[in-house]
């Protein structure tokens, strides 16, 4: 699989129906780094007019999902990347445009060693969520699993 943003961007799109409910836009998309972003939108917007948690959480993990197909898509024939569980941390008022970044916890070769090994290997992806000004509005972590194929 190429690590090209089309390609990773398109299929993130094409197979989240949520990422394209709320109109994320993305940024970059490679097996190293994920860069998506929330555009400001009313219909989404919390109580104080910031965009709303559960959109913020989404950003996050459709991040983190697009860096999974970026460093595993090439995988997919084999094994099938799942979500296992996951953690988020607001840490202040989110205004207008937000951006997650997301990093794996681990490299590619050791997630692939343990498939290789018959394994079912888990890994964490790393998010930050970030105001246009730079300010850190949440962290998250989620973990990912590729179960391989019966």
């Amino acid at each position: 699989m190429s690590d090209t943003l089309p390609n990773i961007g398109e299929m993130l799109l094409a197979t989240v129906p949520m990422a394209r409910t709320l109109n994320l836009e993305v940024v970059e998309a490679t097996a190293d780094r994920a860069v998506l972003r929330l555009p400001d939108q009313k219909d989404f917007h919390n109580h104080v007019g910031g965009p709303h948690a559960g959109a913020m959480f989404t950003l996050g993990e459709s991040a983190s999902g697009a860096i999974v197909i970026g460093a595993f898509g090439d995988q997919m024939g084999r094994a099938v990347p799942l979500a296992v569980r996951s953690e988020i941390a607001y840490k202040k008022l989110a205004m207008g445009v937000v951006t997650a970044t997301a990093t794996l916890g681990r490299t590619r070769d050791e997630v692939i060693a343990e498939l290789d090994a018959g394994q079912r290997p888990e890994f964490p992806v790393r998010i930050e969520i970030t105001r246009e000004d730079g300010g850190v509005t949440g962290e998250m972590t989620i973990t990912w699993t590729l179960r391989p194929n019966a």
